[in-house]
């Protein structure tokens, strides 16, 4: 398999603080990699290094190939794009004269591509508007369409809905979606909103304390998440107890409710809970989550 990035034991460290501790993980070529962590768990530092603002403490990292100490490095972060933290544009200028700007930085001959990156993410009817009076989903997408000059095919994206409204997540949802497949572009996405990465991603890197818990492909993680049933009863106590007899593996939510995770005989639990005075209320079929998935893996991590 083809990487755009790989990192080895990379290490951060701030003072007595290691904002990375030995993370090692792999971007295939092609992929939608979501960036999975808490607040502080180390993904914009990590996010920083790749993209030259920081170096790290130690261990080392590959960009297409070329190693972080090699000088070679310059030149195979021209194949990348970013939009770290917020977009970096100029509220008081214009859609086309933000991308001028950019093409000015990065010392490109002409303005060639500018109007079909501004169609690209929707943003070529915009004409004399500044930014500063774009919504919030229109500066998003101006930070990738400033990100895409240059024709990067790796983009890095830290929080890309963070505060968005649901259009606005839709928006920048489909833009992602449709620059992966008909463009190629690999993409590393950081973003706490999971239920939204779960319709994006194709890969998962999972990072506590600084390191990676966990690398898994969407394919995977289905695989791995386990489907279940979901039951409320009157008394999950009594419900326990039948379980156990039945040796059914199962989670206790509340009192009254409980994930069952078995092939179940309606009939014969019924039957079983009425010895013991419970009634079923409801029963429907449920699919761990990407959340769920998530917390799982970070508190096993820690109670290790």
């Amino acid at each position: 398999m083809d990487y755009v990035l790989r990192t080895n034991a990379l290490s951060e460290s701030y003072n007595h603080f290691k904002a990375l501790n030995g993370l090692s993980m792999n971007v295939p070529k092609g992929a939608i990699y979501g960036f999975i962590g808490k607040n502080g768990a180390g993904k914009t530092t990590l996010i920083r290094l790749i993209c030259g603002l920081q170096t790290p403490t130690s261990g080392d990292y590959t960009l297409y190939g070329k190693q972080n100490t090699e000088k070679s490095i310059c030149q195979a972060r021209r194949r990348m794009g970013a939009v770290v933290e917020t977009p970096s544009i100029y509220l008081d200028l214009t859609a086309v004269d933000n991308l001028k700007q950019q093409y000015y930085i990065l010392g490109l001959p002409s303005f060639d591509g500018l109007e079909e990156v501004l169609e690209l993410v929707g943003l070529s009817g915009t004409g004399k508007k500044k930014a500063k009076h774009f919504s919030l989903g229109m500066k998003q997408r101006l930070g990738i369409a400033v990100a895409l000059v240059g024709d990067p095919d790796f983009l890095v994206l830290d929080e890309p809905i963070n505060g968005l409204d649901p259009q606005g997540i839709i928006e920048i949802r489909e833009l992602i979606l449709k620059l992966n497949r008909e463009r190629q572009i690999t993409f590393l996405i950081s973003s706490h909103i999971l239920d939204e990465l779960s319709r994006l991603a194709t890969h998962y890197g999972f990072i506590d304390s600084g390191h990676i818990l966990k690398e898994i492909s969407a394919k995977e993680l289905e695989d791995a998440c386990q489907k279940c049933v979901r039951i409320e009863v009157t008394d999950t106590e009594a419900l326990s107890r039948v379980l156990d007899h039945m040796h059914f593996e199962y989670k206790i939510l509340s009192s009254t409710q409980a994930d069952v995770f078995a092939q179940i005989n309606i009939s014969a639990l019924a039957l079983e809970l009425s010895k013991v005075n419970c009634e079923i209320l409801s029963i429907q079929e449920h699919d761990e989550s990407l959340e769920s998935y998530y917390m799982n893996l970070v508190g096993g991590e820690r109670n290790e």
